[in-house]
């Protein structure tokens, strides 16, 4: 019986992947509503109006969001997804988006909801739009998977769905830790040879040499509360955290429009200037965020009751202002934060391009300082990597000055970073051929053991890519940190370190930094140092006696070191 019971499961397991190797959404076409269901009181009807075949489908009547068609699939545990379909919207409603989601409901009757693909800020006049993205089932047992499409923020409007498909991503190879290991040493270290000739009478096991490297290259860095850092008396702790640990820092709000010009015409730039120049006497580099926010919410309202003539040359004498108060003390900028989700200048303008014309000013008022695009749930999750790999290739032929895109990788809580996805997402979107860097990094879970875990997941895969150019935690401190205690790496007036803090810096200043000693009777005259890129000091000891040291940088080439050792 015990046989019998396992052939069946055995059979039952084949079926399973046979199934889900293919295309796993039933009449995804629309032909026929056959698999589909329609929550109440929201109507689903074939009409004649399609992107492809005879028919769609077309959703209306809704009261809430998530109302829309929705299937149930049955799908594996922890693997890779595509998902797509053409979606077209038939309302107008301001930062409208389009979009397909994902509920699991795992065997212990809880519910995981992943935002698998979107097309935001839509308009009835793009007609039919190809909204596409890639989502990981849950690393748990699944009771059930259902997927559902919507249109939010507004449930009234009305939308049509047609030539939808789930297909269970091919040829996709796991990425493990080893592997990220092999890609940081590929790609974050490079070759120190050594070539030692001692003079007549130097015994080898007289010689010692140590390769120390005192400082990285690669950008590790973090926003500030520039309000805490300015307040020396209070948090001298806080300053000297940052000043020991990061080579870059963002001085968090302290550049937003609304924080400089709460109240028209009443200017704050000072706040910000004496934290940049505190940071920079330190040593650090600093990125700008951001000229201007399209996020309604963050819009000051006395930007809402202007005409929009004279808003169009209040955020031109707003940049202009900015950016010359800033010069020369900002290596990058981020220009309009997060404009692939919020639309409200151009919205207000009704112009879809009034974005490029941002990056032209900011580069014709500042063409050294490196211009960067920035946004959310493009490699934490896939819904939107496609539309922003798109956006990316817009702006870099548009010739408007683009240098960088900013990933944003704010994990949602009880979510792993999952490497494998990570890896797909970042390798969308370095096909832009723009620099990427981590703009925005934290992680959320109560357990620090479990915080350490998540925040190493997350740098071991994004510091072993290798399109990645910089990592910036969004805070560390739990008493400023926008995502409260759950996200710190220190904690309490005397920013102890948490049990993430402790992973973190063992990875930045311990396994992911260079420290080695060679003893010639050991090594020979001959040998090699494989090395993190930045700045060395080499120590030659001999008969225990320092005898040389130099100092030199290693960069993306490999360096050779000639050395004479006489008594």
């Amino acid at each position: 019986m015990a046989s019998w019971t396992s052939c069946l499961f055995s059979l039952l397991l084949v079926g399973l992947i046979a199934e889900t190797a293919g295309e796993l959404l039933k009449s995804g076409g629309f032909e026929t509503l056959a698999g589909w269901a329609c929550p109440h009181p929201a109507q689903c009807t074939l009409t004649n109006d399609k992107h492809s075949g005879q028919h769609s489908v077309l959703v209306k009547g809704r009261h809430e969001t998530y109302q829309g068609p929705s299937q149930l699939v049955t799908l594996l545990p922890g693997h890779l997804y595509k998902i797509n379909a053409w979606m077209k919207l038939l309302n107008d409603h301001a930062d409208q988006n389009l979009l397909i989601n994902v509920g699991f409901q795992l065997t212990d009757d809880s519910h995981i909801y992943v935002a698998a693909a979107g097309h935001f800020d839509a308009k009835v006049s793009e007609g039919w739009v190809h909204v596409q993205g890639d989502f990981v089932a849950p690393h748990k047992p699944l009771k059930s998977t259902r997927i559902y499409f919507e249109s939010k923020p507004s449930a009234s409007v009305s939308f049509e769905v047609d030539d939808a498909s789930v297909t269970q991503a091919q040829h996709v190879t796991p990425v493990t830790t080893s592997y990220l290991n092999q890609q940081i040493d590929q790609h974050r270290k490079s070759n120190i040879h050594f070539n030692v000739q001692t003079a007549h009478g130097v015994h080898h096991n007289n010689v010692r040499i140590h390769v120390l490297q005192t400082k990285k290259s690669f950008p590790f860095g973090s926003s500030f509360n520039a309000g805490k850092y300015n307040a020396n008396a209070s948090h001298g702790r806080y300053q000297d955290f940052i000043h020991k640990h990061f080579n870059w820092a963002v001085p968090e709000n302290a550049l937003q429009w609304y924080t400089i010009e709460h109240q028209r015409n009443h200017m704050n730039y000072q706040t910000a200037l004496d934290a940049i120049h505190g940071v920079r006497q330190h040593g650090l580099k600093v990125r700008g965020h951001s000229l201007v926010w399209s996020a309604e919410k963050h819009v000051q309202n006395w930007q809402k009751n202007i005409s929009a003539h004279e808003l169009r040359h209040v955020v031109q004498l707003h940049i202009q202002q900015t950016m010359h108060k800033m010069r020369g003390l900002l290596e990058h900028w981020d220009v309009n934060n997060e404009i692939l989700h919020f639309q409200w200048y151009q919205d207000r303008f009704h112009d879809p391009d009034y974005n490029l014309e941002l990056f032209r000013l900011a580069h014709q008022i500042d063409p050294h300082v490196k211009l960067f695009l920035n946004d959310f749930d493009v490699v934490v999750r896939g819904d939107a990597t496609l539309e922003y790999l798109a956006q990316a290739k817009k702006y870099k032929a548009a010739n408007v000055g683009l240098s960088g895109m900013g990933v944003q990788c704010h994990f949602p809580e009880g979510l792993t970073p999952d490497a494998t996805a990570i890896k797909q997402r970042l390798d969308l979107l370095s096909t832009a051929g723009v620099p990427i860097w981590v703009t925005e990094l934290d992680v959320v879970a109560v357990d620090e053991n479990k915080r350490a875990d998540l925040y190493e997941a997350a740098l071991r895969a994004l510091y072993g890519h290798p399109a990645v150019q910089g990592i910036i935690f969004w805070g560390f401190w739990d008493q400023t940190h926008w995502r409260g205690p759950h996200a710190a790496l220190v904690k309490g007036e005397n920013l102890q370190l948490t049990a993430a803090g402790r992973r973190v810096l063992d990875l930045f200043e311990n396994q992911w930094m260079t420290d080695e000693s060679h003893d010639l009777s050991q090594s020979g005259n001959q040998f090699k140092v494989r090395g993190f890129h930045g700045d060395y000091e080499v120590n030659v000891y001999y008969q225990g006696k320092q005898h040389i040291k130099f100092n030199f940088s290693l960069g993306n080439q490999d360096e050779t070191i000639e050395l004479i050792v006489n008594p």
